[in-house]
């Protein structure tokens, strides 16, 4: 029988300190693939963590725990970053990536930080500009890793180079990185998966799954002004003219003066106009 997942609608209030990352990535996976088997997942990953079990409890250190869950994961397992196909979907269903050992960085990170948990691992996911990265504490610092590259570590001059080309080309100084690798909670987690998805589709114009990832986002965050948005366009291409107006309205309504309000103006012109020329 089927390990129960969260349900979508009760996620809004749930605390970030409480709310499942395995179950609600598990969830998001569900949406695509309905006959997911939770329990067979969650089995997985804890055969995982069965066979470092022994080998983790004997290492002191954080660091070389890290190094031995990494070399399970990563070499003995073969879970890896799809440098070939980055932007398939598949690499940010969480089903997809324990079943082909292939991800992008936060799926991977999932999977990651998921095992060490369970070994005792305090290990957290960094919402770092371009790609998802993790950290563990290690006595007044911190261990910076790339989980889509087999968990490198990562230096201080890297993180600024990685940095760069997302804050206009100049690299943070010390306070302004510290802040970049503030840990990431589960929901901000989980909604980048969203997110992610959701530029994949609306890339491809798959505008039923691009609204799709945009309501998810609005079940865990239903204040975002951007899923808000991006449901309102995505229903405006699927020609829903009253879910657009009413999404879009709200959009405007709170984002008056937003960067985008042109664009969604002229959004709201046309769908009147297609229901005018329906009547």
């Amino acid at each position: 029988m089927s390990t129960a997942l969260p349900d979508w609608n009760a996620l809004a209030g749930i605390g970030d300190e409480t709310l499942p990352l395995l179950q609600v990535a598990l969830l998001i996976a569900r949406d695509e693939y309905p006959d997911l088997d939770a329990a067979r997942y969650e089995a997985l990953l804890e055969t995982h963590v069965a066979r470092l079990k022994v080998e983790v409890a004997s290492i002191d250190a954080p660091p070389l725990k890290m190094q031995a869950i990494n070399r399970h994961l990563f070499e003995e397992l073969g879970y890896t970053g799809d440098h070939d196909a980055y932007y398939d979907p598949r690499n940010s269903y969480l089903n997809e990536v324990f079943d082909r050992r292939l991800g992008n960085p936060i799926s991977l990170a999932t999977v990651q930080m998921e095992v060490a948990r369970r070994l005792g691992v305090p290990l957290d996911g960094i919402s770092f500009p371009g790609h998802f990265l993790v950290r563990l504490p290690v006595d007044d610092g911190m261990l910076v890793m790339d989980p889509f590259n087999a968990g490198r570590p990562l230096d201080i001059d890297e993180l600024r180079d990685r940095a760069r080309p997302h804050l206009g080309g100049d690299a943070p100084d010390d306070d302004a990185l510290l802040q970049i690798l503030h840990p990431a909670s589960h929901r901000t987690m989980l909604t980048r998966m969203l997110r992610n998805l959701h530029g994949v589709y609306r890339d491809s114009e798959d505008w039923a799954r691009a609204v799709r990832c945009a309501d998810r986002v609005l079940k865990l965050l239903p204040d975002a002004p951007d899923a808000l948005r991006d449901r309102g366009l995505g229903y405006a291409r699927m020609g829903y003219v009253a879910g657009a107006r009413e999404d879009l309205g709200r959009y405007l309504q709170r984002n008056p003066d937003a960067g985008d309000a042109a664009m969604v103006r002229e959004t709201l012109v046309q769908c009147g106009r297609a229901t005018a020329w329906r009547h």
